[in-house]
């Protein structure tokens, strides 16, 4: 015989008026927390109210109901509906659909106000993210949908794009087995076959962070802030047809562009636009390339132009905005604020001064006929043309003036009337000797002197040239510059009577970062410098040089000097020939880490770090946990050797970021500093947790 199930009775439902309500001492909600009083209140007066109050009779002394309800479930809303009384939008004696308690209930109020909060299951992030895109099929706007929820149109976009990931892996994320710092990392790409063959690498490995997701899906991409990308604007990428990849949930510069092929077809034809109008100024020979490396101009000479000088009109504006600035730098000389319009008025003014600083060049037509130019891509994006540099063979035989391209006649003969050369006598030679002299000395006029006897002579004048330089210091010195300015700024094709100089020492492995580093900066902008004061022809340059004082000439050496320093690895040759021997490279390091103690040189101050591309991703895994343990300690060398080598490097980046860390061909060996204490390990940022906490995604309940 079976039990009889005992059957419940559940409360009565009836609707009491607003003003016979009491919020109840009982409600176990003190902390205010989730969507404001103010936003639920608004929700109730725009859907209703979705859920009854609680409510249990107010009993007297005697024992006897009062006619007021308490409320102790469900108080927020009751609050809201305060607040709607408040506002006019609700009448003080409006029905409000409550679930009664008997006064008899043996059940505390305090459990139905703690059971009710704790047994309300929280709704799960994804059937949020499907439930706005529900609302987004059925025709809301991305702009009502964040009204009707309190929220922003950025996290509606953002919910939506996580309810567009694949299927398949919202499923995975559904089990628990995907967090949602990696869902929203493949929110990067709307491919999801490329989404699910990223997770099926990466689902079994032990690094699976999402900074690692988003590389892998964008890793045959081109960033936005790309060079390429600049100098043809996402706007025409997009034009042709290219899909641009967003991540809404970090800061991207832009996203990433998918299709490289599309970028570099773009880069090519606008380069190529670009070198066809300059090819129209009537240069001889144009290079394009995306990107020259440093040093690109070496052994060629650069024409000096004439700078185009400022029209009336824009001199006026000129005095005009000068004097603006100055005005409003005396205005507010003593303020302790500059208002902000103010500084950006003077900024304004700064940068349309600088644009009058950087004049265009002009050049002779016979200069531009035999020079060339460099065209690729500034480091902003925007268009480089290097104009007017001249090749060795290109340059003018002598005896020729370079500005009109004449033939010049020599001081006795003068240049003949049919514009043809002066011709010279040849010297003609036999046998290693002079030419054969006649006993007839009666010819016409004097012969030259026989180049043997030219010889002996010299050779005495020579000699005691020598010794005469050596006495004068000053004089030498100056005919070293002269000769070292000449090499590196004029590029004259002549024979000096000085056999020194500087052959400058180009990079045949280019460096990442190498052009745009500080030294190579520093090194450019001093060249300039100097080349701006030098005169232009030898005779005036030698002039020049004597009335430097002495500070100036040691500076304009030393700068001449380090062209020729030649710190370089070469591969050794064995067999000898025209390559470096070990001997000899051992002895040029030598001599290089010496001279870098000599003048003190950090290369830390210099601006090298040490990077995935520079130096971490072109090493092994034993080299990074190498630099990791000697920079940070064994303990951050532990937290990064399980890793992947992509993974790994790119973590030592960041631990080695301002150490001072340097690879051993980048340190000195004199006078070492000793190691400093090692600095406590500090634990990568998917590990310690101070990635950035991702935005709540549910929604606070009623």
């Amino acid at each position: 015989m079976t039990n009889a199930v005992q059957k419940i009775e559940l409360d009565q439902a009836r609707n009491i008026p607003f003003n016979q309500l009491r919020l109840s001492q009982a409600n176990v909600r003190r902390i205010k927390g989730g969507v404001s009083l103010e936003e639920l209140a608004n929700d109730i007066g725009r859907r209703g109210l979705l859920q009854s109050l609680n409510v249990r009779p107010e009993l007297n002394a005697a024992g006897a109901e009062t006619g007021i309800f308490e409320v102790p479930a469900g108080g927020r809303r009751y609050q809201a509906l305060g607040l709607l009384v408040k506002w006019k939008r609700l009448s003080k004696t409006a029905p409000v659909p409550c679930v009664v308690k008997s006064a008899a209930t043996p059940i505390l109020a305090e459990d139905d106000s703690l059971a009710e909060n704790m047994h309300r299951a929280p709704l799960h992030p994804l059937d949020q993210f499907r439930a706005f895109q529900t609302l987004r099929e059925k025709g809301q706007g991305d702009e009502e949908i964040a009204a009707a929820f309190f929220t922003t149109v950025q996290v509606v976009k953002q919910r939506l794009k996580l309810a567009a990931v694949s299927e398949k892996l919202l499923d995975i994320y559904a089990e628990d087995g995907m967090t949602l710092d990696q869902l929203m990392a493949f929110t990067v790409t709307d491919d999801h076959a490329r989404q699910q063959q990223v997770w099926e690498a990466i689902e079994k490995s032990w690094s699976k962070e999402p900074y690692q997701i988003r590389r892998m899906l964008t890793e045959k991409s081109v960033r936005a802030g790309d060079r390429r990308v600049l100098f043809v604007g996402i706007e025409a990428y997009e034009a042709a047809g290219g899909a641009v990849m967003r991540d809404l949930f970090q800061a991207d510069n832009g996203g990433w562009l998918e299709d490289v092929t599309l970028v570099e077809r773009l880069v090519s034809e606008k380069l190529k636009a670009a070198a066809e109008a300059v090819a129209g100024e009537g240069w001889k020979w144009i290079e394009v390339d995306f990107e020259f490396g440093y040093g690109h101009a070496g052994g060629l000479r650069r024409l000096e132009g004439t700078e185009v000088p400022l029209t009336a009109e824009e001199q006026a504006e000129v005095e005009a905005l000068q004097a603006e600035y100055e005005k409003l730098e005396s205005e507010y000389a003593d303020a302790d604020e500059i208002p902000e319009e103010v500084g950006d008025r003077l900024e304004a003014i700064s940068e349309k001064l600088g644009s009058f600083e950087d004049r265009p060049v002009t050049y002779l037509q016979p200069e531009i006929a035999r020079a060339g130019c460099f065209v690729s891509i500034a480091q902003d994006g925007s268009l480089s043309v290097e104009r007017g540099y001249v090749r060795p063979g290109d340059e003018l035989p002598e005896g020729v003036d370079g500005e009109t391209g004449e033939v010049l006649g020599s001081p006795e003969t003068g240049t003949p009337e049919n514009g043809a050369p002066a011709i010279q006598r040849a010297v003609i030679t036999v046998g290693g000797g002079a030419e054969p002299e006649t006993d007839d000395e009666e010819g016409e006029g004097l012969r030259p002197l026989p180049d043997r006897l030219v010889a002996e002579l010299t050779a005495h004048r020579t000699l005691a040239l020598r010794d005469a330089v050596a006495a004068r210091a000053d004089v030498a010195l100056t005919v070293l510059l002269h000769k070292l300015c000449v090499d590196l700024f004029l590029s004259t094709s002549y024979s000096p009577c000085l056999e020194a100089s500087v052959r400058t020492v180009y990079f045949p492995a280019q460096a990442v970062g190498l052009k745009e580093s500080l030294s190579a900066k520093s090194m450019d902008e001093r060249h300039e410098a100097w080349k701006a004061e030098l005169p232009k022809e030898d005779d005036a340059l030698w002039d020049w040089l004597v009335t430097l004082d002495e500070t100036s000439r040691q500076a304009l050496l030393a700068h001449c000097v380090s062209f020729g320093v030649n710190a370089l690895y070469e591969k050794p040759s064995p067999y000898g020939g025209n390559g470096i021997s070990q001997h000899g490279l051992e002895r040029r390091l030598a001599q290089a880490d010496r001279l870098a103690a000599a003048v003190g040189l950090d290369m830390v101050e210099a601006g090298w770090q040490p990077t995935v591309e520079n130096y971490l991703g072109r090493v092994t895994k034993p080299r990074i946990l190498e630099a990791v343990r000697e920079a940070k300690g064994e303990q951050a060398a532990q937290l990064i050797d399980h890793l992947k080598k992509g993974d790994m490097a790119k973590e030592a980046e960041r631990l080695l970021d301002g150490t001072g860390w340097l690879p051993e061909p980048l340190r000195g060996w004199i006078d070492e500093v000793a190691a400093e204490a090692v600095a406590p390990a500090t634990l990568p940022a998917f590990l310690s947790g101070d990635a950035g906490d991702a935005e709540p995604v549910a929604l606070a309940a009623e």
